[in-house]
C-alpha cells in the first residue's frame, strides 16, 4: 500500500505501521523532519508544504492521512489566550479545505485529525481517543484489551510519559524542553494510528457486522 503521511511531525501515528507499506511522509519543520526521518529511515521523507503536496500528489496514493495544524481551533489554546491577554486567531480552515477535497476527489482511504474544538465542528466527526477524525470509512472505537491503552490523560501526564507512552526515543537527539514538549504533544497515539489504519485496510462491512 502507498501511503501519504501530511504533517508527519516525528511520526507518532506512523509508529506502528510496519514496514511493509510505501510511506511518503510530508513534513515543514526541517529540524522535524530529520528526526522523522532518523526514526524510520525506509520512509520518503519531503521537506515541504503538505497543504499543496496533497494538492499535487494525492492520486499516487492508497491511504492518506493528514493532521493538520490544531492551535487555532483547540479549547486549551483558546482558553490560554483569553487568560493571558493574547488575541486570538481565526480558525485555520486548512482542515475544512482537506477534509472536503478528500471527500469528493481522493478515490483511496483517508483520515484527517484534530483536535477537540472550542466549537461546533463544521463537518461532523467521530470522536476517539480524545482527538477528531474524518474518515471515508468506518471507525470503531477501541474495544475489550485495546481500550486499556488510552487510559492516560495528556494533562495529568509528565512530559516523560508523554515521550515512554509513544514510544520514540526523542531524548537522543538533546532538544530543548519547550521543542520537545511541543512536538510530543502533537503526536497522536501510535496505537490510533495502527487502529485506523487496520480499519482502512480492512473495513467494517455494516452488513455482516453484529453490534
Amino acid at each position: 500500500m502507498k501511503i501519504l503521511n501530511l504533517y508527519a511531525g516525528i511520526g507518532g501515528n506512523r509508529k506502528l505501521w510496519g514496514d511493509e507499506h510505501e510511506i511518503t511522509a510530508v513534513e515543514h519543520n526541517p529540524k522535524i523532519a530529520k528526526i522523522y526521518q532518523d526514526f524510520f529511515p525506509n520512509d520518503k521523507v519531503i521537506v515541504g508544504d503538505a497543504h499543496q503536496y496533497l494538492l499535487d500528489h494525492y492520486e499516487e496514493f492508497d491511504f492518506i492521512w493528514s493532521s493538520p495544524p490544531c492551535p487555532t481551533h483547540s479549547r486549551m489554546n483558546l482558553l490560554s489566550n483569553v487568560q493571558e491577554g493574547k488575541s486570538v486567531k481565526y480558525p485555520e480552515m486548512t482542515l475544512y479545505q482537506e477534509i472536503l477535497y478528500l471527500k469528493h476527489w481522493f478515490k483511496g482511504k483517508w483520515c484527517v485529525e484534530n483536535v477537540i474544538s472550542y466549537y461546533d465542528p463544521l463537518i461532523p466527526p467521530n470522536k476517539l481517543a480524545g482527538h477528531y477524525f474524518w474518515t471515508n470509512f468506518i471507525l470503531r472505537d477501541f474495544v475489550g484489551e485495546d481500550r486499556g491503552i488510552l487510559t492516560s490523560s495528556k494533562r495529568k501526564a509528565t512530559l516523560d510519559d508523554r515521550i515512554d507512552k509513544i514510544g520514540l526515543d526523542i531524548k537522543k537527539f538533546n532538544l530543548t524542553k519547550t521543542f520537545t514538549k511541543k512536538v510530543i504533544n502533537n503526536c497522536a497515539e501510535p496505537e490510533v494510528g495502527k487502529h485506523i489504519l487496520d480499519l482502512a485496510i480492512n473495513p467494517i462491512d455494516l452488513q455482516r457486522t453484529i453490534f
